[in-house]
């Protein structure tokens, strides 16, 4: 009697989720993906296709008990963690991540409230659940803070709130009134948080302590409870208000005793959230009081982290492993080599100065805030073929309209470069960044 193909349902069918997709392929199962988007791309590898939103807990419920499949799972989104846990418990299915455990890891302020009870390191915070909330938070934590939905990721809504700097903008003006510096103030404190609230899906809007130092991410299995840290990776971040990711690096080139802090801190973090069987991406800023977590996801990290940079860096297929740990195997998680990656995002800065006088022109600080049309983007064709480039993708096209670099859904395309050592790889990736150009018909 023939073997009945065992079928898999993933939550998303977004460009980072086609990786996964194709892995369970090559495992044999039959694919049944769910997104809310019918023109999604990992929709052509689909054997069913569900145009469903994978947030929508109930209706993938729902599709669930009529499909039956044997592995319910996602890649690379946070929402979907929540729905496919919810799933996963209604269907007595083995836990990858309980569904109470899944809110800790996807939904910022009960994950912020989860490490404090656990001890681990983190920034002082506040959960703002309306306007006034929000305000006194900001003013216990003296105006400088990070301002950022509690329920959403690719740093939308994500911004940073310098009341010293704003007021002393303000106070710069000799005429200006008390009154009117209020008001202005006042105003200032509305637009960033009416605008990290229009990104909360949750209506929650979280005040956290400015952390300053370096920022990495650390890429880990858990398996059966015991997290297998993989590699380190140093992230590189746009300049404030904003905090959008531009480029990444493995394997970090901080110090070993910084590093080995920070493994320390990224456990803990894991073990208090109670990940059982799934990735782990740990986000970690390194203080002068030590390493703290940004935020953490019981996922695996995106960015093309998991899927590009572990893989050319250490040689392990942390995607398959993922793929394989859903389906209830212990992955190979034994490094074959040790090689430095790095990834270059495109963004509006990027390209040559354009005259002052042209209605076109490049993309620098200044005009990288404002709203306009890509006219132009130009990739050399020898940069195709340098040695150490991998992969060189473009996102955006000319006639698409970009307003700064707010979130990662501004970025316009990636650069993808290797090395022998991970400064190798960075400088690579510079080089090449440099030579693309992007030109910008701003609106006046």
């Amino acid at each position: 009697m023939e073997e009945k193909q065992k079928k898999m349902m993933i939550l998303g069918a977004s460009a980072l989720q086609v990786p996964a997709i194709k892995e369970a392929k090559e495992l044999g199962y039959q694919i049944i993906l769910v997104d809310y988007d019918e023109n999604a791309v990992g929709f052509a590898l689909a054997d069913v296709k569900l145009v469903v939103s994978t947030l929508d807990q109930d209706e993938v419920y729902r599709q669930a008990l009529i499909y039956r499949p044997d592995v319910v799972m996602t890649s690379t989104s946070d929402g979907p963690v929540r729905t496919a846990a919810y799933v996963n418990e209604k269907l007595g299915k083995r836990p990858d991540l309980s569904y109470e455990n899944a809110l800790c890891a996807t939904i910022k302020s009960k994950m912020r409230d989860r490490l404090k009870e656990c001890g681990v390191p983190i920034p002082e915070y506040y959960a703002a659940a309306d306007y006034e909330a929000f305000s006194e938070a900001v003013d216990k934590l003296e105006g400088d803070c990070i301002v950022k939905p509690a329920d959403n990721a690719g740093s939308r809504g994500v911004v940073h709130m310098d009341y010293k700097v704003h007021q002393g903008e303000q106070l710069e003006y000799e005429t200006l009134a008390r009154k009117e510096s209020a008001e202005r103030m006042a105003a200032y404190y509305r637009a960033i948080y009416h605008y990290s609230r229009g990104n909360a899906r949750n209506g929650t809007v979280m005040v956290e302590e400015y952390m300053h130092g370096p920022e990495v991410s650390v890429e880990m299995m858990v398996i059966e409870g015991e997290p297998h840290i993989l590699t380190i990776t140093d992230k590189f971040i746009t300049p404030p208000p904003y905090f959008v990711e531009l480029a990444h690096c493995e394997p970090s080139r901080l110090d070993e005793e910084t590093q080995g802090r920070i493994r320390e801190v990224a456990v803990q973090a894991v073990r208090a959230i109670g990940i059982e069987n799934a990735p782990a991406h740990v986000e970690i800023k390194v203080t002068e009081d030590g390493p703290k977590i940004v935020e953490l996801a019981a996922r695996l990290g995106g960015d093309f982290i998991t899927s590009r940079l572990v893989p050319l860096s250490t040689g392990i297929d942390m995607v398959g492993a993922s793929v394989l740990l859903a389906t209830g195997e212990v992955p190979d998680l034994t490094p074959k080599w040790k090689r430095g990656a790095a990834i270059h995002f495109i963004s509006v800065s990027n390209g040559p100065s354009g005259s002052e006088d042209s209605e076109t022109a490049s993309s620098g600080q200044q005009e990288a805030a404002q709203a306009g049309v890509i006219t132009r983007i130009t990739v050399p064709d020898a940069l195709y073929g340098l040695e150490g480039v991998e992969e060189i993708s473009l996102y955006k096209k000319p006639g698409d309209h970009v307003q700064g670099t707010r979130s990662s859904n501004d970025r316009l395309g990636h650069v993808i470069t290797t090395g022998e050592t991970p400064e190798q790889a960075m400088e690579l990736g510079k080089q090449v960044l440099a030579q693309i150009g992007v030109e910008i018909r701003y609106e006046r």
